[in-house]
């Protein structure tokens, strides 16, 4: 594994890489509060096979982090920042693995760049309004009474290790796999300068991802992207129908649920390589 800085206009974009850079890339956007991070043992899986690529966002893991005055920490000023990232490194194709904020910013990219995209692995990330689970829904419920005081605390609570420890192991099979560095680093990223306060405002933007999902919607009925479903069944974010949707509009659709929550490549990183290697060779 090789961990690397590429500057994309005024950011420096640090990025994860395995494999050779000859054979199929898959690029690997990483959800909330994470970082490429997330995807290490998943890289390690597929680098024999595989050109595997995960960017840190900006404000995210190792990445420039500048201000919110700086910098808007917008979802689609993200992906623009990921579609120059891809430039720069001269990708010129991929499958591309979204999980949680990497589906509003994959999508963006796919929509924008579908000649780019050859497939596509998503892992609890909506693009439909089923399948939005109970700490969604309460988040719905604190917007929709205008409970501000009670959405601050929620979200206050989100960023502290407590908070995050619990989007990790809430939902796992065997908590005993969920590797304790994850959680800890998350909560170390959120703990540096002003880094609490970029998250706030990426959340707070999360709104702007719903009308576009008629967008993606057509998107995927258009253009058909070959896609894997890799999805934890018992994530309190992202609920199974969430994945399920996705057949409505795909005709070469795979479907795979795991007794696990939002992070379930903590438990099962081996078992998502494998059909990964499997639905890129089938279709190669």
């Amino acid at each position: 594994m090789k961990n690397k800085s590429i500057k994309v206009d005024e950011l420096s974009i640090f990025y994860r890489e395995a494999g050779e850079e000859h054979k199929e890339t898959i690029l690997l956007l990483h959800g909330n509060p994470s970082s490429s991070h997330m995807y290490r043992d998943l890289m390690k899986e597929l680098s024999n096979n595989y050109h595997v690529i995960a960017p840190d966002y900006p404000g995210f893991g190792f990445s420039s982090r500048p201000s919110i005055e700086e910098f808007e920490y917008s979802f689609e000023n993200i992906s623009l920042v990921m579609d120059k990232f891809i430039d720069e490194l001269e990708l010129g194709g991929f499958y591309l693995y979204m999980q949680d904020y990497g589906g509003p910013i994959g999508f963006r990219v796919a929509v924008r760049r579908p000649e780019l995209v050859k497939g596509l692995i998503i892992q609890n990330a909506n693009a439909y309004n089923e399948g939005f689970g109970e700490w969604a829904v309460e988040i719905g419920t604190y917007i929709q009474n205008n409970d501000l005081d009670g959405l601050n605390k929620y979200k206050e609570h989100l960023i502290t290790l407590e908070g995050i420890k619990e989007q990790y192991i809430t939902g796992a099979k065997d908590i005993s796999l969920i590797d304790p560095s994850s959680y800890f680093s998350d909560y170390a990223f959120l703990s540096r300068p002003d880094v609490k306060e970029i998250f706030l405002t990426v959340f707070d933007n999360y709104g702007t991802n719903f009308p576009k999902y008629p967008e993606w919607q057509e998107y995927l009925r258009t253009k058909q992207p070959p896609t894997l479903i890799v999805w934890g069944e018992n994530d309190k974010f992202f609920s199974k129908p969430g994945g399920e949707a996705y057949a409505k509009d795909l005709k070469d659709i795979e479907m795979h649920f795991f007794d696990g929550g939002h992070f379930m490549l903590e438990e099962y990183s081996m078992e998502v390589a494998t059909l990964i290697h499997s639905f890129i060779q089938k279709r190669k």
